[in-house]
């Protein structure tokens, strides 16, 4: 599994930095050896919002978003498509893993061959690009150069396989077609129908975060869309570079993103805390969003240990009460009967002894 999330990583690198392009990216992975995880499971992203989902244990294509459903309410073939390609890669990956473990001289595993293909396309030049990478055991292994028509191979164990793929010239025309051609028609398509949801701005939460008095603050916003944001630390309005550490951009389950750029506040005096201020700024527009460092907004784990306690002591004072009456009604039982009876109006238990003469 360390495995599998190494190579989604390495595959994820390539990121869209610029406003006006669009994406469709497929992410397939194959695994052997790995328990308690689908034998194959790919998924089909555009502008990094996945739309839709297969893998081996519901051996079909499944839409994830309500405006791609409608889109294949009105074109099951389109579904279809994408279900008879969910099942022929995983007989292929299976096969490519077998015979990648005799070409390599591989035994023990787990194995996990991984692809991500796909195309941008500028919506403003009319630029294509389109893509087709494989990754073994979380390693880059190849890389198709539409150009030239050839697989490049940065590692030698994959020397052999690019040979015996360079000489496949059919498929590499089909390839080539297809990144081209038909898979901007694809994306231009799912872009006019998912315009809406996927072309919308969502402003984030940002929150002020610091383990310890003494350890960096970390501005971390979450909830934003669409992915193409920055933020950084500003002091006296000018950015900063040293004492700063940016964390990558994450999806979280909802379909937006998070990210966080920490602060090393060791060398700064109170004084000068409202010199920095942390900003959040989506890529194409002007208006951003300013944090200014205030150690009163700040939310730290001592605080959360701070209500644990007083929740402790609280609950400590009341078993003491309980206790203590209980051996006080106890006690008054050898000579009476008590009853115990709530005050609603003041909330408070009250004891009311009846002497028995």
């Amino acid at each position: 599994q360390i495995a599998i999330m190494n190579c989604f990583g390495l595959l994820l690198l390539f990121h869209v930095a610029s406003s006006v392009k669009h994406s469709l990216r497929y992410f397939l992975t194959a695994t052997h050896g790995v328990h308690d995880f689908p034998e194959f499971f790919g998924a089909a992203t555009v502008d990094e919002v996945q739309v839709g989902y297969c893998d081996s244990n519901i051996k079909t294509a499944k839409p994830k978003q309500d405006w791609m459903m409608k889109l294949i309410e009105r074109n099951p073939e389109h579904l279809e498509w994408y279900s008879q390609k969910c099942l022929g890669s995983q007989h292929v990956f299976r096969a490519n893993i077998d015979i990648l473990k005799q070409r390599l001289n591989l035994t023990k595993g787990p194995h996990i061959l991984q692809r991500m293909n796909g195309c941008e396309w500028d919506d403003e030049t009319g630029e294509v690009i389109g893509f087709n990478q494989y990754g073994y055991n979380g390693e880059d292994f190849l890389a198709l150069d539409l150009k030239t028509l050839t697989w490049t191979a940065p590692k030698s164990q994959a020397v052999l396989t690019k040979l015996i793929w360079d000489g496949e010239k059919a498929r590499l025309e089909h390839n080539k077609n297809y990144y081209i051609y038909k898979c901007p028609d694809w994306l231009k398509n799912y872009i006019r129908h998912g315009k809406s949801f996927l072309q919308r701005t969502v402003h984030p939460s940002v929150s002020l975060l610091q383990k310890t008095p003494s350890s960096v603050v970390t501005c971390h916003a979450t909830g934003f869309y669409p992915e193409r944001a920055t933020m950084f630390w500003r002091k006296d309005g000018q950015e900063l570079h040293e004492g700063v550490e940016k964390g990558e951009i994450l999806p979280n389950n909802d379909g937006t993103f998070q990210m966080s750029v920490d602060l090393n506040i060791s060398s700064v005096t109170a004084e000068d805390w409202r010199r920095y201020d942390c900003i959040f700024l989506f890529a194409g527009l002007k208006d951003s969003i300013t944090t200014r460092l205030d150690r009163t907004m700040i939310r730290t784990n001592q605080d959360e240990s701070s209500q644990i306690r007083i929740v402790i002591a609280v609950i400590s004072v009341v078993i003491a009460i309980i206790i203590i009456a209980v051996a006080f009604t106890a006690y008054k039982k050898r000579n009476g009967k008590s009853t115990l009876k709530l005050d609603s109006s003041s909330n408070l238990i009250k004891y009311k002894l009846n002497k028995i003469n």
